[in-house]
């Protein structure tokens, strides 16, 4: 049986940084290190696996413990999976990559979101192949890749029992998404349409800005249009119990090559929260015939989006989230289920049928955080909790 808090060090120590679609270069970037440790292990766990690629230098990883014969026909296919990359470095106040111990804690990038899930989920594959009998469900243990930036692991899995994978041949009973939810099931949460938007000029010299036009300037009634419409539609467009009402913010904005020359082009980047239900391509055209209406002089143009996946819903995961509930409960005496603001890969496995929720160890307080940390305890926990509720079905 692996030792939990030594694979955490291991895979904190691996950097997996998601470029998060900019052009970085440099050794950290990229999941192929951890890809490389999972396969090194799944050998000496003897668990067959499989690699498959999504980009370059980014495979997704699985590995399946097949159920017993006794009693394959009938038992199910659940899915354990999880993703290698994390969020990049800059500002960390913490060594991101040495991993460290202190009060119960280890400190590390990558130690909450989501490497301290992936131990859990490593941890508890191990202790079932190890057992004496092995458990009646087959499980399958997928490690996919980016899902800070886009998704496109998970929706890579997807094919895999599509197109006759050898290992995930037929569409799972059921997954668990490993993320930071503090021992609780997310059974809800929102999803995401991000895009771009671009007003453009004419360059000129800034000692002579009649003869040029103001692309910054023009991009002014346009974030005035998206204050508005977040401030005043969007939270009346849709709601849900569990995840609130959809939200709406500008995160960057860029224009202009120097102080002294009249700018050309302004980009804004604009993230719209979905809650379930909503569908992403109804949500980017409001946004866009709002702002066409609502700031009409500046042509402002908008791509088309870098990201779009929907909500989880609760509707048809509810016998799943039951059962891992009551596994959760017997182990630490609480957990509820809950629905949370910000998405997951669960989305695609939702949205290709499989009955899907989220858990973890860890919080989301810290994922991303300049001296992300884990408690050690609620590592231990998960582990426990995820490999009795696989005992669950025997």
């Amino acid at each position: 049986m692996l030792d939990l808090l030594a694979t955490l060090s291991d895979l904190i120590a691996l950097p997996s940084v998601n470029p998060m679609g900019r052009q970085y270069s440099g050794p950290e970037f990229f999941e192929y290190r951890v890809t490389e440790y999972l396969e090194q292990l799944f050998k000496r766990l003897a668990l067959p696996y499989e690699r498959q690629p999504v980009e370059p230098k980014r495979d997704n990883i699985v590995a399946i413990l097949r159920g017993r014969e006794d009693v394959r026909q009938g038992a199910p296919l659940i899915l354990f999976e999880v993703h290698q990359d994390t969020v990049p470095v800059t500002g960390m106040t913490i060594e991101p990559w040495s991993p460290a111990q202190r009060d119960g804690r280890i400190y590390g990038r990558g130690s909450c979101d989501v490497k301290g899930g992936m131990s859990a989920m490593l941890g508890a594959i191990s202790r079932l192949a190890a057992d004496a009998q092995r458990p009646a469900a087959t499980l399958v243990l997928a490690c996919t890749v980016n899902e800070e930036h886009g998704f496109t692991g998970a929706t890579a899995l997807v094919e895999c029992w599509k197109s006759g994978s050898s290992l995930l041949a037929r569409q799972p009973d059921m997954a668990i998404v490993a993320e930071p939810t503090e021992l609780n099931v997310v059974v809800a949460h929102k999803g995401v349409v991000r895009w771009r938007c671009n007003t453009r000029g004419r360059a000129a010299h800034s000692s002579q800005p009649q003869f040029g036009e103001n692309a910054i300037f023009k991009m002014a009634p346009v974030l005035q249009a998206f204050q508005r419409y977040q401030a005043e539609v969007v939270p009346h467009l849709a709601s849900h119990s569990l995840c609130g009402t959809p939200t709406l913010s500008v995160g960057t904005i860029a224009g202009g090559l120097s102080v002294n020359t009249v700018p050309d082009l302004c980009t804004i980047e604009v993230d719209r929260r979905l809650v379930p239900g909503e569908e992403p391509g109804e949500v980017y055209h409001h946004a866009m015939a709002f702002i066409a209406e609502h700031a009409a002089g500046s042509n402002a143009q908008h791509e088309n989006p870098i990201i779009t996946t929907r909500g989880l819903s609760d509707a048809h995961n509810g016998a799943l989230a039951d059962r891992l509930q009551q596994s959760a409960q017997r182990v630490t005496g609480h957990c509820d289920k809950v629905g949370v603001p910000y998405g997951t890969d669960a989305s695609a496995l939702s949205a290709a049928g499989v009955p899907s929720v989220v858990f973890g160890p860890g919080s989301i307080a810290q994922a991303h955080t300049v001296d992300e940390w884990l408690e050690i305890e609620q590592l231990h926990a998960a582990s426990e909790i995820l490999y009795q509720f696989v005992r669950s079905f025997d």
